[in-house]
């Protein structure tokens, strides 16, 4: 689910669009299960998953990309400057 990579770490995320709130749900097979409020259209869900983890790490809105999965609800996010011992530490709790 989260890999180091040289620059931060990579996430592998599902993301659940028109929800009544964005938050972090459960793991579902290899995935980490996010919810957010945006639809599907427009990129407006992109946006709010890359604000969201922005906003959870802590980091800048640049420091977060989608690196692959743009366009399905499978994706893999790129965060830059964050440690895999802290994003575990964010994501478990």
């Amino acid at each position: 689910m989260v890999k180091p990579t040289a620059s931060g770490i990579e996430v592998d995320v599902r993301v659940i669009p028109r929800a009544s709130k964005t938050t972090l749900g459960p793991t579902r097979g290899d995935a980490l299960v996010v919810r957010v409020m945006a639809p599907p259209v427009d990129n407006a869900a992109n946006d709010a998953l890359v604000d969201f983890f922005s906003e959870l790490f802590g980091v800048p809105v640049r420091a977060v990309r989608i690196v692959s999965g743009a366009r399905g609800r499978r994706k893999r996010v790129a965060i830059d400057g964050v440690s895999a011992e802290k994003a575990r530490v964010i994501l478990v709790g």
